[in-house]
């Protein structure tokens, strides 16, 4: 440390044990304040991860919240078709206004800034840390009480970007039955833990399926794992959703905020803990 050091390091160019880390976490639009802010994550694509996203937000705003989705699934978005939003992203003079569901969830997706919903998105991983930014940054969020940020699978420069550049208050892991997502999970679990991101546990989709006559399981893809994966790496499991039409017909629908069933409740009741 120089003598005449005044403790303002970002007018220094002296690399001492004094320096403070800069922060690398995005500015919030100044017309905006977001409370708590939950990833939603999985090691592979095709696990549900924007269902539970979006049913998430639907329960949260349920139990008398504000809630919001950033759709960080730059490449593959899937939020407004889930709440049937066909109307594009606004601008006023403080930035783009998010789209609103028919129940208030406050959503952004690069899908509302395109021309055409089919529009493929072929950008490199800076153009797309970029947009997150924006979407952080440049949208007038309001005040919102939790957001819940859909997450590209994989451990790319999305989710990378999304774990050192927004204020997490924690992530949820989405994952399938297979013994083979075990190894994936891990993948999600320790890049998070690497990161310094809270866990807050294991969502499992596609579970099982119930007989509407009897009502027994039945375990298309194998009897789940969910549960050991958990333990191995010290988390909860918060939820199984089942293999259930009437959850992917809401999604095909755009009525997702319709679903009926308490299989996330444990998960809500977590994140409203928080």
């Amino acid at each position: 440390m120089s003598e005449s050091c005044n403790h303002n390091c970002s007018s220094c160019s002296q690399n001492c044990g004094e320096r403070e880390e800069e922060s690398m976490l995005f500015q919030l639009n100044e017309m905006s304040k977001v409370k708590k802010v939950i990833g939603v994550v999985s090691g592979k694509g095709g696990v549900g991860k924007s269902m539970v996203t979006s049913m998430m937000a639907v329960l949260m705003n349920r139990r008398g919240h504000t809630s919001a989705i950033l759709d960080a699934d730059i490449t593959g978005p899937s939020i407004p078709k889930a709440f049937g939003i066909k109307d594009k992203a606004v601008p006023n003079e403080w930035g783009l206004l998010p789209a609103k569901s028919k129940t208030g969830v406050e959503i952004m997706s690069v899908n509302l800034l395109l021309e055409h919903d089919t529009d493929p998105v072929i950008w490199r991983g800076p153009i797309l840390a970029g947009v997150i930014q924006q979407f952080w940054s440049e949208v007038v969020w309001g005040d919102v009480d939790y957001m819940f940020v859909d997450m590209p699978p994989g451990t790319g420069d999305v989710p990378l970007t999304v774990f050192q550049s927004l204020p997490l208050d924690g992530i949820i892991v989405v994952t399938s039955p297979q013994e083979l997502v075990s190894m994936i999970v891990g993948k999600a679990v320790n890049m998070a833990r690497m990161m310094n991101v809270s866990i807050l546990g294991l969502v499992e989709n596609y579970s099982y399926v119930e007989c509407p006559d009897c009502g027994k399981k039945i375990y298309p893809f194998g009897e789940s794992h969910i549960d050991e994966v958990a333990e191995k790496n010290g988390l909860k499991v918060l939820g199984k959703l089942p293999l259930n039409p009437e959850i992917a017909g809401a999604g095909d629908r755009g009525v997702i905020e319709l679903f009926e069933g308490g299989w996330l409740d444990g998960a809500a009741d977590l994140v409203e803990a928080l």
